[in-house]
Formats: C-alpha cells, structure tokens, sequence
C-alpha cells in the first residue's frame, strides 16, 4: 500500500497560465492536464460555455515533488489564501474510507466519497482544524 501527500492548488480560471509560470519559474514538468471540456459529458449537468477550457485537473513535478491543480468551476466562490488542499493519495480504497471517516469526525464533508469515472473512492473534507484534504484512491473503474 501506498500513501502520498500532494499539495492541491485550486485556482480562479487562471490556472493554465499558473503551470506555465511554475513551468518556467521551478523548471517544472507538467505531466498531465485536463480541461472541464474534455471530461466525459454528464447529460443532467450541462458544462456551461465559460467552464470548457477552465482546468478541471492538472499535474506539475518539480523535482522529486507532484503539485496538483484545478480551476474553480464558474460561479463558485474562490478566497486567494485558501486555494490550497492537501491530495491523499492512496492505492488502497479501504484506506482512502478510513482516512476520509477520521477526517470528518469535527469536521465538514465537501464531496462525499464516492465512485467516479476516474477514481474508485474520491471525496473532499474539511477537519476540525480547518484544513481541506482531497482524498483520492489510485485506479480505472
């Protein structure tokens, strides 16, 4: 079994021109960007227009270190301060549940942990101390 801890960093729409400077400036190599638009379409939530090329997930390594990013979805609310997470990423389901139920004892659920199209066990909270973690389990469902 697996555990990292990456730091997330939640941009305003802004966030492909953030990789492009974290590129340049930390000699960072990106490895893997995906816009809103090129997820895989969900017919009860259709993507608005300004939304298509906001990143919805990207990856950067500088040196040995991942930084992971997104752009906020339009219309919600983005504070410059707290626009960064800390990603748990494990290759074990069971332990991505155990992290996430101990986290949210004292604290506040974001996004239940739940199956999506691209992890088996994915969901976002806030503990008690006021630190967001996005806990995120490896593998294709």
């Amino acid at each position: 079994m697996t555990v990292r801890l990456i730091p997330y960093l939640v941009m305003d729409g802004n966030a492909k021109e953030a990789l492009q400077f974290y590129e340049k400036a930390l000699d960072a190599q990106v490895h893997f960007v995906q816009t809103f638009g090129e997820m895989p379409e969900n017919p009860e939530f259709p993507l608005p227009a300004d939304a298509k090329d906001r990143v919805s997930h990207a990856t950067i390594k500088v040196g040995e270190t991942e930084l992971m990013f997104s752009d906020t979805f339009p219309g919600q609310p983005h504070q410059s301060g707290t626009q960064v997470t800390i990603c748990i990423t494990t290759d074990d389901a069971e332990k991505a549940h155990k992290f996430f139920d101990a986290l949210q004892d004292g604290g506040q659920v974001g996004m239940p942990l739940q199956e999506t199209f691209f992890s088996p066990a994915y969901g976002s909270v806030t503990d008690k101390f006021g630190v967001t973690f996005q806990i995120f389990a490896e593998g294709k469902q």
